[in-house]
């Protein structure tokens, strides 16, 4: 009969911070937030020297958001956000929980912690929990700079919404807080897939690129409208619902259907990796 060294309790192996700090110090954690920041400066330079704007912008919501970005802090926000949802947020969430174990696998160093001992449950846990923060805090870095920023040059102004009349300031920092709310939803899909494939693999690389092109793969099938109501399966398919909250008044029929979606596929992917994770043999 075995007993645990003197001393040793589970629950203290591993702490939250002690991880935070093991991100914070990758660079691609300090390079990944610092492009966060510095993504509003240069859709801001972009419009200060970009000429008068008198070409054609595509059309549609992007042509609407586009006017408006100019308008005002917040609907300078709201079109930093919108430039980055469909692709920039699902790199970096990607990349933050991609990377997170894989890495550890790719250097060698997985092996070690699990021999200190750390309880794989408890392992695998804390640097989700972590991941996630992270993605978060990119998130929000985005969101606060294009609004710091946006006021500084354009002022406070309504939020200019491109299906309802203009929304009061500070409803309109309701609304934002609410469309942020939807996307760090939405992008729990991509940081299941991520983390799922990051225990699967002990390449990061494929782990972020494998999770970002199946993103990739459900808004083209999305696009097909041969498929039918299939699509409404597809963890893509409401990813653009939180438009609906711009609407007066607010239309929230898509974006429960989209949470539930990414809830549903986040728990799945998530409950995959910790199943895969407690059984495999880690010789990496």
């Amino acid at each position: 009969m075995s007993a645990a060294a003197t001393g040793y309790r589970a629950t203290a192996t591993l702490p939250l911070m002690a991880e935070v700090r093991r991100q914070a110090s990758r660079r691609r954690t300090q390079l990944a937030l610092a492009f966060m920041a510095l993504l509003p400066v240069i859709i801001l330079l972009a419009f200060e020297f970009g000429g008068d704007g008198d070409d054609d912008n595509g059309g549609g919501a992007f042509a609407s958001l586009v006017d408006l970005a100019t308008s005002g802090g917040l609907n300078f926000a709201l079109f930093s956000i919108f430039v980055s949802a469909g692709f920039l947020l699902v790199v970096v969430v990607a990349l933050f929980c991609g990377d997170t174990v894989a890495s550890e696998a790719s250097w060698g160093s997985l092996r070690y912690l699990l021999a200190i001992p750390v309880p794989r449950a408890r392992l695998l846990g804390a640097k989700l929990i972590v991941a996630l923060g992270y993605s978060l805090l990119a998130l929000l870095t985005l969101a606060g700079t294009a609004l710091l920023i946006g006021t500084l040059r354009y002022g406070w102004h309504p939020l200019g919404s491109t299906v309802a009349a203009e929304i009061p300031p500070g409803e309109g920092v309701v609304r934002l807080l609410a469309i942020l709310g939807y996307l760090a939803v939405v992008l729990l899909v991509v940081a299941g897939l991520a983390f799922l494939l990051s225990v699967l693999t002990d390449a990061a690389l494929g782990a972020v690129g494998g999770a970002v092109l199946l993103w990739i793969l459900s808004s083209i099938l999305d696009q097909i409208t041969a498929l039918g109501s299939i699509r409404n399966f597809l963890p893509t398919h409401y990813s653009d619902a939180w438009l609906g909250l711009l609407s007066t008044p607010m239309q929230t029929d898509d974006v429960v259907k989209g949470a539930i979606s990414a809830v549903t596929y986040a728990t799945i992917f998530w409950s995959l990796a910790f199943y895969r994770f407690t059984r495999k043999d880690i010789t990496s």
